[in-house]
């Protein structure tokens, strides 16, 4: 079932010409709403997150989703409209936490999307939403097909080690799942090399050893508190990092 957006804003004019623009390049017609919060009763803020169906046939490995912050001004009926593309669930609501929105109200996917398949994905993940301007993104890809993966290549402004970090998120549509693994690397190009080559396993960061069951405590803590709905696919301590597919990326898959 596609769920268009709601953007709420009947008998709003654009406060800005950036405003104007942001709004109009939009089309709610290619969105499939992932997350979404208003506010109440006032209405006075819209938080989204879509996947955007025309990036389909778009430059390929442009990110597909894009994160949107409404603010309206009641009083003079003006709204304004911001927005930020973005290739992983994740960054797309850091994004939004990041410019106001309540962290648990944008925190839980709706919709029969790809679900995280183990504890280890749903920790990365919320350590990338929790994370505030922490990463800085360099680089992204996103790939529909043959792997079907998307990767954030970001820098990490907490590590003293290896702060060039790569986020990588395989999906398994057999299974309806996803995982979501962190590498590190001492430098960008680095990165970039074994992004091309994946001739080994993503490196673990530095920080991740010794800490895997805290991790997966932490995770099945915020699956039980209702965070997310994470089918069973078995513990995953960390200590197999994805070894790669030695394929090139190819166009975007939906969510």
């Amino acid at each position: 079932m596609i769920t268009e957006p709601d953007f709420r804003l009947a008998d709003f004019e654009p406060a800005d010409a950036a405003s104007e623009l942001a709004e109009s390049s939009i089309w709610a017609g290619d969105l499939t709403v992932l997350a979404e919060h208003h506010t109440t009763p006032e209405g006075t803020h819209s938080y989204l997150v879509a996947h955007d169906r025309s990036m389909t046939w778009g430059v390929p490995g442009d990110p597909a989703l894009v994160a949107i912050k409404i603010t309206r001004d009641l009083r003079e009926r003006t709204f304004t409209f911001e927005t930020a593309n973005h290739a992983s669930l994740a960054f797309a609501q850091n994004w939004l936490i990041e410019h106001g929105c309540p962290p648990e109200r944008i925190a839980q996917a709706k919709g029969d999307f790809l679900k995280p398949a183990d504890d280890l994905t749903l920790w990365v993940e919320r350590q990338i939403r929790e994370s505030g301007s922490r990463y800085k993104v360099l680089d992204s890809w996103t790939s529909d097909f043959a792997p079907s993966e998307t990767w954030t290549l970001t820098r990490d402004s907490s590590a003293a080690r290896a702060p060039i970090r790569v986020f990588l998120e395989e999906g398994n549509p057999d299974a309806h799942t996803y995982t979501m693994r962190e590498g590190a690397f001492a430098d960008e190009a680095a990165a970039r090399h074994w992004l091309e080559d994946r001739g080994s396993p993503l490196p673990q960061p530095p920080d991740y050893r010794g800490e895997a069951a805290a991790r997966l405590t932490r995770a099945a803590l915020t699956r039980s508190s209702g965070a997310s709905a994470i089918p069973k696919a078995g513990l995953d301590t960390g200590n197999a990092p994805s070894a790669g597919t030695g394929q090139r990326p190819t166009p975007r898959r939906p969510m």
